[in-house]
């Protein structure tokens, strides 16, 4: 089992961060006031960990012991079989909300109709309702997200919702309304160096401050990330040395970064296009791509380039969350940048 989820907390009073964040969220459990909830905050910060204390602490551990299904629904127009796949327990269901692609709106709402109507748990704190979790909401279209509103309120005496999502930038303002903000920060570095230290603790092994601030660093306040960069470097190289080790997928996007400045042309834009289906096919988010690819390509150009990078950067991952097939305009970025680039080094160069 890997450390990120051997030694994942279960409980709001084992969380190694944000304790503040943890009594609120006591508190609100033991006040009786559990309204729907918009937990959201960047990757690797514990929002699904903190959505199962959650729930751990409204029904018990019991909760935790979880199945996965993959159920079939029938669309009503198509006759197609619809395939989604959900975790859950007697007490919740949790879906992905950017799995069911352009039939969203029927996938969630036949969802919580489903666990709405199935017969309530007794609970003398909370009332007779189960929780349905839904991650990446900010991933359904907007008509499955005026349909979710349409729901949620439909179903609020026997269904409560736990939404689950970045940024809430793309959440439409009726849910919003309807639920309560959760902003889940990212740790500090001093945090992930705490947590890194208590797993290496319990792995009996040294864990020196220089190495532990390095995997801090670099990790940018994703826990998930530090933990797995930890472990990648407890197996290759122990005693450690200092250093590093990036990912696969980041190496080969330091490699494609490499081929684009060493060459403009239509050719090496197709033998990057290859690189970047593979990249696509391992399921690296088309939105990591581009970040990690443009932070690769300002190290390596000038100054008097960034800007214009940065902003076709932005322009084209702005695309990429409005548009369905992200490979188009991942190219689309790499043959403007390469433009750019070549021309920036066609022009002569003039003293100042």
């Amino acid at each position: 089992m890997l450390w990120v989820d051997k030694y994942k907390p279960t409980s709001l009073d084992h969380m190694d961060y944000h304790p503040d964040l943890s009594l609120h969220l006591k508190n609100m459990i033991k006040s009786s006031d559990f309204p729907h909830l918009l937990v959201y905050g960047p990757s690797g910060a514990g929002k699904k960990t903190r959505i199962m204390a959650i729930l751990k602490e409204v029904y018990g551990p019991n909760c935790l012991k979880l199945k996965i299904d993959h159920r079939t629904f029938k669309h009503p127009s198509t006759n197609k079989n619809l395939q989604v796949t959900t975790i859950s327990s007697p007490y919740h269901i949790e879906i992905n909300a950017g799995e069911a692609g352009s039939n969203d709106r029927l996938i969630v709402q036949s969802i919580i109709k489903e666990i709405a109507q199935s017969p309530p748990i007794d609970s003398s704190v909370f009332g007779a309702f189960k929780i349905v979790i839904l991650n990446e909401v900010d991933k359904l279209s907007k008509d499955a997200q005026h349909a979710l509103r349409r729901t949620m309120e439909k179903y609020a005496a026997s269904c409560r919702l736990i939404l689950c999502c970045d940024s809430t930038s793309r959440v439409i303002d009726p849910i919003r309304s309807r639920c309560l903000g959760i902003r889940v920060p990212a740790p500090s570095i001093a945090d992930v160096q705490n947590v890194l230290n208590i797993v290496a603790t319990k792995e009996k092994f040294e864990l020196p401050k220089k190495i532990s601030e390095e995997i801090a660093v670099k990790a940018k306040g994703n826990l998930r990330y530090a933990l797995l960069m930890l472990e990648a470097k407890k197996a290759k190289q122990y005693p450690f040395v200092e250093g590093v080790p990036l990912l696969d997928w980041e190496n080969y996007i330091q490699v494609i970064a490499r081929d684009i400045i060493m060459e403009q042309t239509p050719a090496k834009l197709m033998a990057v296009r290859a690189k970047l289906y593979e990249l696509i096919g391992h399921c690296i988010p088309p939105e990591l791509i581009i970040k990690t690819l443009t932070l690769e390509l300002l190290d390596s150009i000038d100054n008097s380039l960034k800007c214009e990078t940065i902003h076709w950067a932005a322009f084209y991952e702005h695309r990429i969350q409005i548009g369905t097939k992200p490979i188009f305009h991942l190219e689309a970025f790499i043959a403007k940048f390469m433009s750019c680039y070549k021309k920036f080094n066609s022009e002569p160069f003039v003293a100042q």
